[in-house]
């Protein structure tokens, strides 16, 4: 799963990007090779989007919601904002388990369809 972290510019998203590296990489489960992880500025989303399978986004930029939507939809990407307290405590974790639950009801809705 390729997850794409949308920020206002970086530093404490590339920090719980870090976190959720070190989950993947000390769960039993999951393994490092299945994930890849890159954190960029929301204005930056329409040029990456395509080489991403979610986007989660930042707290911080969770007023840009519709414009985000705006670009994940028509390309059939989920996304989902972080929670601000959850986002604040650094839990990768937590933010892992959001994009993997986030990512497989989008899959079963798919599916559905």
């Amino acid at each position: 799963m390729r997850i794409l972290l949308c920020c206002a510019g970086g530093f404490s998203t590339n920090m719980l990007m870090q976190n959720m590296k070190k989950v993947v990489k000390e769960s039993a489960k999951l393994k490092e090779e299945d994930f890849a992880f890159t954190a960029i500025a929301a204005d930056l989303l329409e040029q990456e989007i395509d080489n991403w399978d979610i986007v989660m986004i930042g707290p911080q930029v969770s007023h840009k919601t519709d414009f985000i939507a705006a670009i994940c939809e028509p390309r059939n990407k989920p996304y989902v904002v972080i929670d601000k307290d959850v986002y604040g405590q650094m839990d990768g974790a937590t933010v892992m388990k959001l994009a993997l639950v986030t990512y497989k009801k989008h899959q079963l809705a798919m599916a559905n369809k």
